[in-house]
């Protein structure tokens, strides 16, 4: 379940800051044949990748602190009260 927890929540992580810094083909007047002119000039996969890793180990460490101490349970999620027939 951790496992888990960390890779959803690196992936929206990484999707949120992927766009962020991003230099276009057409803005930096380079733009490469055969390529869309939206293209990025230098994508800096490997930095977003880091800071994504640094910043979901944070958020998962908050996130199991909050399911580990109790604080909110899988019954406070239970909107429908599908649980209780159990």
């Amino acid at each position: 379940g951790a496992l888990i927890l960390f890779s959803v929540t690196w992936f929206i992580v990484f999707l949120c800051i992927l766009p962020m810094r991003q230099t276009s083909q057409a803005a930096a007047g380079e733009i490469v044949p055969g390529s869309a002119s939206s293209a990025p000039v230098d994508p800096q996969i490997g930095r977003k990748a880091r800071i994504t890793t640094l910043i979901t180990l944070i958020l998962w460490l908050a996130m199991c602190g909050i399911i580990l101490s109790g604080w909110i349970s899988i019954r406070d999620t239970d909107v429908f009260h599908l649980l209780q027939r159990v």
